[in-house]
C-alpha cells in the first residue's frame, strides 16, 4: 500500500473580512516524502524515501513535495512521467545551507559515467531546490555523474540552485524536445549544461554560474574567499570548465545565460546526431580564454548572439560551415588576450554593431579579428584601441565586407589574402 505516502488535501479556509478578498489554494494533493519516511537530518540516507513518493506519484502524475531540511541523497532517483519534485523554494536563491530545501548529493563519486542523481521522464520536472556535494574536495576533485539528466518531451529544471556540481544538467545523452531550464544557477566544475538529440525548440533562460555558489556556501567544504583554495578553484575551472556546450539542436533558444572564469563559456560541436542550430541573446561569458567557440553549425542557420558580453574570444572552427552571427556585442579582453576572434572554416561570421575595448594584450601585434578561412562581414563596429591593427584577412580568406566602422586612431587592416579573393571596404572612419 502507498496510500501512506500521500499528502493531506489541504482546503485553507479564507475567513470574511479577515483576509485577501480572493485568491489562494483551493485544493492541493501531492506525495509528501516525510510521509514516506525521510528523516531530513542530513545524515540519513533519503533516497528509498524520495524514490517511494516518487513511484506512488506516478500512476496519475503529481507533485512529490519536499519540505524545508537537508536531506541525504546517497544513491539516485527517478522521476516519473508527468511527476514533479518540488521544493520549498519559490525562485531563485543562494546555496543557503541549512534553509529551504537541501539534497546532499554524495553518490558515484569517482564516476563520471555513472547513474544521474535525479533523472527526468516525459512531462517530468525538479523545481525549488538546492542541491550539494558535501564531500566535494577542491584539493582532490572528484569526478560524479550528472547530477539532472532528462529524456523525452517537456523535461524541465526550475528555481534549482547546482552549488557544486562536476557536472549539471544533461539534455544531451538521451534523444529530447522541448526541455525548460530556467533560474538554474551554480557552480558547476566540469560542464554546466549539455545539449544534444534535441529535434524540437529547447530553452534555457536566466542561468547564471558563479564559483560564490560552492564559495559563499555555509559548508566546512566551500573554498572560501580571500584563501589559496578559492585560487586553486579559479585556476581548475579556467582548466575545465565548459559553461554551455550545444550538439544537435533544431532551434536552441538561450536567453539571459552566464558563465564566468570557463576554459570555454559556450561551445558548439557536430555529434553523431549532427550539429547546432542556436539563437542566444542577453548571454555573456566572463574572464575566460574562450568566450565562445564553435566548431560546428548547422549550414542553413547556425549560431546567433544578440546583445551579448564576452571576455574574451570567440574561435571559429575549421570545420565549420554555418553563418555565426554577433549583433550588438560587446568584447573586452583578458591579460592572455591576443585576438578577439579568430575566424577559420568555410561559413560567414558577422559582427555587427559591436563594440571591442581592447586587444593584444600578450602580443601588441595581433589584430582584433583575424580571418583565416570563410567569409566575414564586419559593419557599424567600433574598435575602440588606438594604434593597434583591428582587422587581418589571412591568405584563406574567400571574401570580406568592411563597411562603415569607427577605427580608433586610423585604419590599420592588413590584407594577406590570395589574389581572386572578394574584398570590399569603404566608409569606415576614424
Amino acid at each position: 500500500m502507498l496510500a501512506s505516502c500521500f499528502v493531506r488535501v489541504f482546503l485553507p479556509v479564507l475567513a470574511f473580512g479577515a483576509g485577501p478578498a480572493s485568491g489562494g489554494v483551493v485544493g492541493e494533493m501531492g506525495a509528501s516524502v516525510l510521509d514516506c519516511g525521510a528523516r531530513a537530518d542530513g545524515k540519513t540516507d533519503d533516497t528509498g524515501a524520495f524514490q517511494k513518493a516518487l513511484d506512488a506519484a506516478a500512476g496519475g502524475g503529481g507533485v512529490v513535495r519536499v519540505p524545508a531540511g537537508t536531506y541525504l541523497i546517497a544513491g539516485s532517483l527517478t522521476v516519473p512521467q508527468g511527476v514533479a519534485l518540488r521544493g520549498a523554494w519559490e525562485g531563485p536563491h543562494h546555496t543557503d545551507i541549512g534553509k529551504g530545501s537541501v539534497l546532499y548529493a554524495t553518490g558515484g563519486a569517482g564516476d563520471e559515467n555513472g547513474k544521474p542523481l535525479i533523472s527526468l521522464n516525459q512531462s517530468s520536472c525538479v523545481r525549488g531546490l538546492t542541491i550539494f556535494y558535501p564531500n566535494q574536495d577542491i584539493d582532490n576533485v572528484k569526478a560524479y555523474p550528472w547530477t539532472i539528466q532528462g529524456r523525452g518531451m517537456h523535461c524541465s529544471v526550475i528555481d534549482v540552485t547546482l552549488a557544486n556540481p562536476y557536472k549539471g544538467i544533461d539534455f544531451g545523452t538521451h534523444p529530447n524536445e522541448l526541455h525548460t531550464v530556467r533560474n538554474v544557477y551554480g557552480c558547476p566544475l566540469r560542464l554546466g549544461v549539455y545539449v544534444n538529440q534535441t529535434t524540437d525548440i529547447g530553452r534555457i533562460e536566466d542561468v547564471h554560474f558563479n564559483p560564490h555558489y560552492w564559495m559563499r556556501a555555509n559548508h566546512p567544504s566551500a573554498p572560501k574567499e580571500g584563501t589559496p583554495r578559492m585560487q586553486k578553484l579559479f585556476t581548475y575551472l579556467e582548466e575545465h570548465l565548459v559553461g554551455f556546450e550545444i550538439g544537435r539542436t533544431d532551434w536552441e533558444y538561450m536567453v539571459n545565460c552566464f558563465v564566468i572564469f570557463p576554459r570555454i563559456g559556450y561551445h558548439f560541436v557536430e555529434t553523431k546526431s549532427g550539429m547546432p542550430n542556436a539563437v542566444l541573446t542577453q548571454c555573456g561569458s566572463d574572464i575566460g580564454p574562450v568566450a565562445v567557440q564553435v566548431d560546428a553549425s548547422q549550414g542553413h542557420a547556425g549560431i546567433a548572439f544578440s546583445n551579448s558580453q564576452f571576455m574574451a574570444t570567440v574561435k571559429v572552427g575549421p570545420k565549420n560551415r554555418g553563418p555565426v552571427k554577433f549583433s550588438n556585442c560587446g568584447f573586452w579582453p583578458i591579460a592572455k588576450t591576443n585576438e578577439q576572434a579568430v575566424i577559420e572554416g568555410a561559413g560567414t561570421v558577422t559582427f555587427s554593431s559591436c563594440h571591442f575595448a581592447d586587444w593584444g594584450r600578450r602580443d601588441r601585434a595581433a589584430p582584433c579579428i583575424l580571418v583565416r578561412g570563410g567569409s566575414a562581414i564586419v559593419s557599424g563596429c567600433q574598435f575602440l584601441a588606438a594604434r593597434k591593427t583591428q582587422i587581418e584577412l589571412g591568405e584563406g580568406t574567400r571574401s570580406a565586407v568592411i563597411l562603415g566602422n569607427q577605427f580608433r586612431g586610423g585604419e590599420r587592416v592588413v590584407n594577406k589574402s590570395k589574389a581572386g579573393s572578394k574584398i570590399q571596404m569603404g566608409f569606415n572612419v576614424d
